[in-house]
């Protein structure tokens, strides 16, 4: 079984992965997903948290539940964001961040 220790390290892994495809990509779909990655590595830290903290002799299961709510506000986010990278799509013709300098038409 694995440590605590290993799914911190996995979780900051995917973190930072996360934050250099957010910093270094220029592509808004990339830099989406990217963002997407660094949530999900947030839930891998609470879940692992969960799981090692130990109440009673059973696992705390208020870190689960947590990673449950933002699941949920993840996949809303996703359909809002991906609506909003279609529409800029449509007005500008591009998904490159430094076409994109500002919000008017």
């Amino acid at each position: 079984m694995a440590s605590l220790n290993e799914f911190l390290f996995i979780s900051g892994l995917l973190f930072a992965i996360g934050l250099a495809g957010v910093i270094i990509r220029r592509n808004i779909i990339v830099i989406f997903m990217s963002l997407e990655l660094m949530l999900a590595a947030a839930s891998l830290t609470l879940v692992a948290f969960s799981r090692f903290h130990l109440h009673e002799g059973l696992p705390d299961y208020n870190g689960q539940v947590f990673v449950f709510f933002i699941i949920t506000v993840a996949a809303a986010e996703v359909a809002v964001g991906l609506a909003i990278i279609v529409a800029l799509y449509r007005a500008r013709q591009t998904i490159n961040v430094e076409d994109l300098t500002s919000m008017r038409g």
